[in-house]
């Protein structure tokens, strides 16, 4: 990711008077086309191999996703094709399976967008020297071209939901301050302004405040996925209030990954218009494209972001007090997730008795 001057790193492109930033866009019209593909973690004592099979099977769906009913303008992945994932592996393990972005796999998957001109957006497990030891789940875009055009980190993984088990890669809250300080504020909540809309990535499930940031920035094209699991009602539900069109691209059925069913929270990959309208779904959970046309440009002259009333309740955001505060994996990264959740035991603020006194003093 590109560093930030000093100078500004407090600056956000916030919309104003209702109108956000954009660059011209090049048609009138765009396809696209979400893969719901398998998800296959990588044989760490295997890696080269396995990693290339991974990779190699979604150039071919990149192949596939342009030549099914003609080339696409956007072609969307999941959260993991090339790494796969395994809830038991450790940091070590992670670091291994962990691709370098740019690296080989953005290379190969660049030379597919360049020979279909289009752009291809897909999660990884990513590793980085300015983040040494630390594990990221990055979300790449790359554009029609061949180049890299912009990394968005994942904004955060909700805590003590498993129990005595943690996910431990960093997010941007777990290093909150330290990234800010690297990559500017603007940077937490990125919006990606190409020639084909405004685009944001989320694999945020249930947390709407984070879709309506990315609408106050001036996203336009909401690419959300799933590994797992999702609310079809949450993406449909986000797309009306937020007026975006939105898209939720999860896995397919995938046989042979370690630790897992075939069937485990497979399918259900869709398209929703932005009042919230189902365009395009997924008609099965094997394989498969999910495939729609959006008049970016006639959405664009009548859009503009969210109409709230933020007076009303600003002053409940400001007193709000997380269940976990920012920034703690910038003080310590866990080995693997049972260490992660004996590490985070003790820090967890509404279980802190102070935290419960300051909050009734203010009521």
């Amino acid at each position: 990711m590109q560093k930030v001057d000093a100078s500004q790193k407090d600056h956000v492109s916030a919309a104003k008077n209702g109108i956000y930033e954009t660059v011209p866009l090049k048609k009138d019209s765009i396809k696209v086309c979400l893969v719901q593909s398998r998800v296959r973690a990588i044989d760490i004592n295997n890696l080269a191999a396995t990693r290339k099979d991974n990779l190699d099977h979604m150039l071919g769906l990149i192949d596939a996703a342009n030549g099914w009913l003609g080339p696409k303008d956007l072609v969307c992945f999941h959260e993991f094709p090339i790494t796969g994932f395994n809830a038991m592996w450790n940091r070590e393990a992670y670091l291994k399976a962990a691709i370098e972005i740019p690296g080989e796999e953005t290379e190969a998957i660049g030379a597919r967008a360049k020979r279909y001109g289009c752009y291809v957006v897909f999660g990884s497990y990513a590793k980085d020297p300015d983040w040494p030891d630390h594990i990221l789940s990055i979300t790449t875009i790359v554009g029609p071209d061949g180049q890299i055009v912009d990394k968005h980190w994942k904004l955060r993984n909700i805590k003590g939901l498993f129990g005595g088990f943690e996910v431990f890669t960093t997010t941007v809250f777990d290093a909150l301050d330290q990234y800010v300080e690297m990559y500017g504020r603007d940077a937490v909540i990125p919006v990606t302004r190409t020639d084909i809309g405004n685009i944001c990535t989320t694999s945020t499930q249930l947390e709407p405040e984070i879709i309506r940031a990315f609408a106050l920035k001036g996203g336009e094209l909401m690419l959300r996925t799933a590994t797992g699991g999702f609310a079809a009602f949450d993406i449909q539900s986000n797309a009306r209030y937020n007026e975006m069109y939105t898209t939720i691209t999860n896995n397919a059925i995938s046989p042979n990954n370690p630790g897992s069913f075939d069937d485990v929270s497979s399918g259900g990959s869709a398209i929703y218009g932005p009042n919230g309208e189902k365009i395009a779904e997924a008609n099965t959970a094997n394989e498969g494209p999910v495939i729609a046309t959006i008049p970016i440009k006639q959405f664009r002259e009548t859009r503009r972001v969210p109409n709230i009333h933020v007076s009303l309740y600003r002053d409940l955001i400001d007193n709000y007090v997380e269940p976990y505060a920012p920034n703690l994996f910038s003080e310590y990264q866990p080995t693997d997730g049972f260490d992660a959740a004996k590490y985070l035991r003790d820090k967890r603020q509404w279980d802190n008795e102070e935290t419960i006194k300051s909050d009734s003093a203010t009521m």
